[in-house]
């Protein structure tokens, strides 16, 4: 598993981002303070506070490269 943070701070980014990772067959969680949801639900990434950086869980042992590269736009700094 990896984690990184990534930023959501609009709903074009939110579409955007649940339309890429979709693409990918593997688990995805987002993690802010103590709820962890599906990254891949758009309505469980709206009941998060998105105004801060959140934590992407990635479990994926292969591929992570791709996944890195796909999620580069969201990525905080």
């Amino acid at each position: 598993m990896k984690t990184v943070k990534i930023s959501l701070n609009s709903i074009d980014k939110v579409n955007s981002f649940v339309n890429d990772i979709t693409k990918f067959d593997y688990d995805f969680d987002l993690v802010s303070g103590r709820y962890v949801i599906d990254a891949k639900s758009i309505m469980g990434i709206f009941s998060l506070d998105l105004s801060k950086p959140i934590d992407l869980n990635i479990h994926a042992d292969d591929n992570v490269e791709e996944i890195m590269e796909m999620l580069k736009p969201y990525l905080c700094d």
